[in-house]
């Protein structure tokens, strides 16, 4: 399946609509407030990146528009399980239903699965997406800087940091840094995938890193399967890498992220 960015912001659009009609915004904030949502601990996954060593933000998704279905029906919540207790750092969830086969029930439900930061991954371009993920309980959310302008991505990240949220900010083209830098998030993943054309080239994350400030957590997303692949990124500057279709493929998505993290298994 081909699909562009744009298309997958127009899909984001159009349910945010549809979820904006169920409950208004309005009503999304009082819920945020009466769940006390706003209390919780910010920089918990910037936090959980700084640590020393080469950290793994695992993914929990069912689909995606290149691979197509990763496996059949899950529990999302004990794939997460998994992940922390073989050494995730943090889980993202993909909360794309279309594409992705993923819902804010999953993001729900890894919440109170984990202890470990939980991050909304999806095709984010107004608040309401971001207040959504703090009613969720999510630690953080992702923002694409090619879906959005510079003054939109600063304002997005301004609403998350408002809700005690991270921001990973995603960047694809070295044109899209200087926006994400200043943007403020101190989180910068360069995705590996073109949103364009979907292909995927692990290494291109090398072709941005000398672009990223060293005082930004930096994030390798995409095409990401193996131990020695997580050691060249860890020795060309980056923090963490962000893993999901080689993890959500396999027949144990823990056993994986363990072996992924260098531990030998039978």
């Amino acid at each position: 399946m081909t699909i562009t960015l744009e298309q997958l912001v127009q899909v984001a659009r159009a349910k945010a609509a549809a979820d904006r009609a169920t409950l208004p915004a309005a009503e999304l904030r009082k819920r945020i407030g009466d769940a006390g949502a706003l209390d919780r601990r910010p920089g918990r996954l910037a936090s959980a990146l700084r640590r020393d060593g080469m950290m793994v933000i695992a993914e929990v998704k069912g689909a995606s528009p290149v691979a197509g279905q990763l496996r059949g029906s899950y529990d999302p919540a004990a794939i997460a399980r998994q992940y922390e207790a073989a050494g995730a750092a943090a889980v993202s969830v993909l909360t794309e239903e279309t594409y992705f086969g993923g819902s804010l029930e999953a993001l729900e439900q890894v919440v109170a699965a984990v202890q470990i930061p939980v991050l909304r991954k999806d095709f984010i371009v107004e608040a309401y997406q971001i207040e959504q993920a703090a009613l969720a309980g999510a630690s953080a959310v992702l923002l694409i800087a090619e879906a959005l302008t510079a003054t939109s991505l600063g304002e997005l990240v301004a609403v998350a940091h408002e809700y005690r949220l991270d921001a990973m900010v995603e960047v694809h083209r070295t044109e899209s840094v200087a926006s994400a830098v200043a943007a403020g998030s101190g989180i910068i993943g360069v995705n590996n995938r073109n949103l364009e054309s979907m292909t995927v080239d692990w290494r291109y994350a090398f072709e941005l890193i000398a672009d990223l400030p060293s005082e930004v957590v930096r994030v390798a997303e995409s095409g990401i399967s193996t131990s020695a692949q997580l050691a060249e990124l860890a020795e060309a500057g980056y923090d963490a890498a962000l893993v999901g279709s080689s993890l959500m493929a396999a027949d144990e998505p823990g056993h994986a992220l363990r072996r992924l993290l260098g531990e030998v298994l039978p």
